[in-house]
């Protein structure tokens, strides 16, 4: 490497800021980063115990432990040198802020300054983050380290009817907000169910099964199967979910908890889909005759659960508008 230009002038060097993310397995880092980290003629890291730094050692790459200011960075530059800075978690701001106002004060020849990811987050990576923050929370906080499966039973159904009524309203910000809630309660249910001394199961187990899940109901996509309709995917859909299940009645699996349209609904879809010819029943009163409705709402390809949410909102707004009260959007 060149100590001095052309002209003789003493050139600056370079600093590379690597930056790694602790959400990517340690080692696993880029070909670029690997290119700088064995080209530069002095790497330092202020943690000495930075989980990378057993790669890099591993790799006869030499790391020195220490925490230069920008001055002392600058100069360790000097005579055209590289100077490769492995970045803690916190993407090392003191340094980087000296390093800005070095710059701006024109007084100093500054080196190169370089910003190389070394690795970067996969899609999905920071579901690693509600994890562990929700493990620490689990073990540190008096009230969530006291919930049970049946305790939280009923936040779940709260969140999934606030999600429901973000997708109603069209409110984007609401609507990832109220997508986090549901998942949170995912991951505590999870977290609950990892201290199961009997049968004990993580959220990584959780997601094993709905891949597998995924992956075996989507043969048209994950095998040799076609489908190029919507009915098409949703009979395979059934008919692959009734064998898993081992199913006897085409009632099996529908839940009688749920709201009464959306059960009547459920029923009338399975009847259809399965080509059975099961009339609502007669009866007097009006159950039957909600009954009759959800059955020609479903025929329809109408969900009358959110067409009574809708003609509900409707009378909502004309008690307010009749009461002088400004209406909610």
């Amino acid at each position: 490497m060149n100590a001095t230009s052309s002209d003789a002038t003493p050139t600056p060097g370079r600093i590379v800021l690597l930056t790694t993310s602790h959400r990517v397995a340690p080692g696993l880092l880029s070909w670029p980063a690997w290119q700088a980290l064995h080209a530069a003629d002095r790497v330092l890291c202020a943690d000495g115990a930075h989980p990378q730094l057993p790669y890099l050692r591993e790799a006869g790459i030499r790391v020195d432990e220490a925490s230069p200011t920008a001055e002392e960075l600058v100069g360790a530059c000097a005579g055209g040198r590289t100077v490769v800075v492995v970045a803690t978690g916190e993407g090392e701001p003191a340094l980087t802020d000296g390093l800005a106002r070095l710059a701006g004060s024109g007084r100093v020849a500054m080196p190169e300054l370089e910003l190389l990811p070394a690795s970067y987050d996969l899609p999905g990576a920071r579901l690693l983050d509600l994890v562990q923050v929700m493990d620490r929370i689990r073990a540190e906080c008096p009230w969530s380290s006291r919930q049970t499966h049946k305790g939280l039973a009923k936040y779940g159904i709260e969140e999934a009817y606030e999600l429901v009524e973000a997708i109603e309203d069209g409110d984007r910000d609401e609507l990832r907000e109220e997508l986090g809630d549901v998942l949170l309660q995912v991951v505590f249910h999870a977290r609950i169910a990892e201290e199961d001394p009997d049968a004990p199961f993580s959220i990584d187990d959780v997601a094993a099964g709905i891949v597998t899940k995924l992956i075996h109901r989507h043969p048209h996509v994950f095998g040799d199967e076609t489908a190029t309709t919507p009915e098409e995917v949703k009979e395979h859909w059934l008919r692959t979910k009734a064998v898993e299940k081992r199913r006897t009645s085409l009632t099996d699996g529908v839940p009688l908890g749920q709201p009464g349209l959306a059960l009547a609904s459920k029923l009338a879809s399975r009847v259809r889909t399965a080509g059975l010819p099961v009339p609502p029943p007669a009866g007097e009163g009006i159950g039957y005759d909600l009954l009759a409705m959800a059955v020609r709402a479903e025929a329809e390809g109408v969900d009358p659960e959110a067409a009574l949410r809708a003609a509900a909102r409707a009378y909502r707004d004309a008690i307010r508008e009749a009461e002088g009260t400004p209406t909610e959007g």
